[in-house]
């Protein structure tokens, strides 16, 4: 047989949801024994779900991972099937592909590479296989071939790349393969979002499916899977360097199936279909973060999402998610099957949107019964951010309430003038005038959230989590950060953005202030900027010193043909950020769990362990006083 129908899925899993992953695969399968599929790869590890994380070091989730497998092999009458699991062999971990042909498992591929850079930690949990090594394990009575197996269905020869294995360069397994033989390749993958990660992975499929004169399926994870790392779902189907079937990413569906018809003898006769997939920065960042912000509210049985709406950059842009979000979901699933999904269907009714005609005028009647926003003002608040949050919060749809905490700032500052004997002044005491005011607003909008059964939003960016321009307790409180690997020199560009190409009027406002704590007295005019540095000059030195971790000779090395700025200026300001960075680690232990958006990010439970306690870089920063 030279033309076989083949297929990648990409599944929205959760881990050790058991059921919800039974059924997502076996929705798979069924779509694809629709479309008359013969063989059908599925994401890796889907059985138990990627992000199980420690649970991998337990002994029952393989157990239970196994009787799994055992029920799915009976659904794949008539179809060949790859499904990704955790195994144990001889006392060890791995990471494997079962393939499944007729209802009758063929054999067990091992990862021989282990992801352990940035957000993955593999080598924790699993072993990685020898190039070659072929073994027998006995599963349910049965043998079976175990390790770096190349299988011969369907009249050709298959072989597995499993994530990580695509990524090594010269030591992939696809070089072994083609001299076995293999005419397509199976990459069943848990392969993280991050900016520009789409162009990377057809880089890795297309060019060696012309090397080595193979076909290659690429099947990726779907979703915000466990609550930091997001999967975009993507599927690539390539044959002898074009690529034949792509997806569009970040589905609200939790499956997708694609297909081609390939046809092994003559390339020529594949079936191949243009698609349209946006890798544009600003659209991906909205599609990543709506889908993110989806899952994590129905995953975490949440009823909405509340903001302390303060009318800057940040809380705007995380209202303007979640509408976002809303808008999307309701557009690709339809209003009832979204709300279903949400597990809110009551909302159909109580909403009476069976009555409304329009999209848009549905998607803003959810939104003001799951977005609640509050303007929490003191006497440092401006009337101009006030009308920002108001006009944008209405213009979304969003419900919107506004008070003011200035009674319990007064007292707070009275209880402590009267322990210390003395008045409280800014020019002594400004850092705790300025964060009281911050942390005063916190229980009152615990309280709405406590009250709504509802996800509170902290909006901390990366930017501030670098130099610690963050009050502990204040923005940094929350259930979720979604911007909190995104630089605020982004989230200000994608604002502007979002205005204009995803028609948010109500932003214009917001768009025309600059950014401010409004902390001080109003008199003072405080701005970020004035406080920290450009916006554009702290992304660029964070990108050199964190993202590449150089030190402040070589980061100002790298950035004075940038001109940025003033040489003795742009040294001030390296300075700053060093000094700053060493001093914070505690806060950054301290944000609450934020997406993956980035290639790198600042959350110490992911991607940058740093030091609580250091030099703080004394002798790194002497240096670069003599230069």
């Amino acid at each position: 047989m030279t033309k076989l129908r083949v297929a990648g899925a990409t599944l929205n899993q959760v881990p050790i949801d058991w059921k919800n992953n039974f059924t997502n695969i076996a929705h798979a399968i069924e779509l694809a024994k629709e479309g008359n599929v013969d063989i059908l790869c599925l994401p890796e590890l889907t059985i138990c779900g990627y992000g199980c994380e420690d649970l991998f070091l337990s002994e029952w989730l393989y157990e239970q991972s196994l009787k799994q497998l055992l029920d799915i092999k009976s659904l794949c009458r008539n179809i060949t099937v790859a499904v990704g699991l955790p195994m144990k062999f001889e006392g060890r971990n791995y990471n494997v592909a079962c393939l499944i042909h007729d209802c009758e498992i063929v054999g067990f591929t091992a990862k021989q590479f282990l992801a352990e850079d940035g957000v993955h930690y593999e080598p924790r949990w699993f072993t990685q296989w020898p190039a070659d090594r072929l073994e027998k394990i006995q599963v349910d009575g049965k043998e079976y071939h175990f390790g770096d197996v190349v299988y011969q269905l369907h009249g050709i020869k298959i072989g597995f790349e499993i994530c990580e294995d695509a990524w090594r360069k010269d030591q992939r397994p696809a070089y072994r393969h083609a001299k076995k033989g293999v005419n397509l390749i199976l990459n069943p993958s848990a392969s993280h979002f991050s900016f520009g990660k789409s162009d990377f992975r057809e880089n890795l499929v297309i060019p060696v499916s012309d090397e080595l004169k193979c076909s290659y399926v690429f099947a990726n994870m779907l979703g915000n899977e466990s609550g930091r790392i997001i999967f975009d779902g993507e599927i690539l189907i390539a044959q002898h360097g074009k690529l034949l079937k792509k997806n569009r990413r970040f589905s609200f569906e939790n499956v997708n199936v694609l297909s081609s018809l390939i046809d092994f003898e003559a390339s020529s006769n594949s079936e191949s279909t243009p698609t349209q997939d946006s890798k544009e920065k600003e659209i991906e960042f909205t599609r990543a973060e709506t889908l993110a912000l989806f899952d994590y509210m129905r995953k975490s049985r949440s009823k909405g999402f509340v903001i302390s709406l303060s009318g800057g950059a940040d809380s705007s842009s995380c209202s303007v998610l979640v509408a976002e979000m809303i808008r999307r979901g309701v557009k690709e699933l339809g209003y009832e099957k979204f709300l279903h999904k949400l597990a809110l269907p009551q909302l159909i009714e109580a909403l009476e949107l069976k009555e409304l005609e329009e999209e848009e005028h549905i998607s803003k009647k959810i939104t003001q019964t799951l977005l609640f926003t509050a303007y929490q003002g003191t006497v440092n608040s401006s009337e101009d951010t006030f009308m920002a949050a108001k006009t944008l919060a209405e213009s979304i749809g969003a419900t919107f309430y506004a008070w003011t905490v200035d009674e319990e700032v007064a007292n707070y500052r009275k209880t402590i003038e009267n322990c210390l004997s003395r008045n409280l002044n800014w020019d002594d005491d400004d850092i705790a005038l300025q964060n009281i005011q911050a942390r005063v607003r916190i229980p009152g909008i615990w309280m709405l959230a406590n009250i709504k059964g509802a996800l509170l939003i902290a909006t901390n960016n990366r930017s501030e989590a670098d130099v610690g321009y963050t009050t502990m307790d204040g923005d940094t409180s929350g259930s979720i950060a979604p911007i909190a690997a995104v630089d605020k020199f982004f989230i200000l560009h994608w604002l502007k953005w979002a205005n204009k190409k995803l028609n948010y009027p109500g932003l214009s406002l917001v768009n025309s202030l600059n950014p401010t704590a409004e902390l001080r007295p109003l008199e003072q005019t405080q701005t970020d900027e004035n406080d920290l540095m450009p916006y554009q000059v702290l992304m660029e030195i964070e990108r050199q010193a964190i993202r590449y971790w150089l030190p402040p000779t070589e980061v100002y090395q790298n950035l004075k043909v940038l001109k940025l700025e003033e040489n003795e200026l742009l040294k001030c300001h390296i300075k700053k950020f060093f000094r700053l960075w060493a001093r914070n680690q505690w806060k950054r232990e301290r944000v609450a769990p934020a997406f993956h958006i980035d290639d790198f990010n600042v959350d110490p439970k992911t991607w940058c362990r740093f030091p609580i306690l250091s030099g703080g870089f004394e002798e790194e920063l002497k240096a670069l006083d003599q230069l």
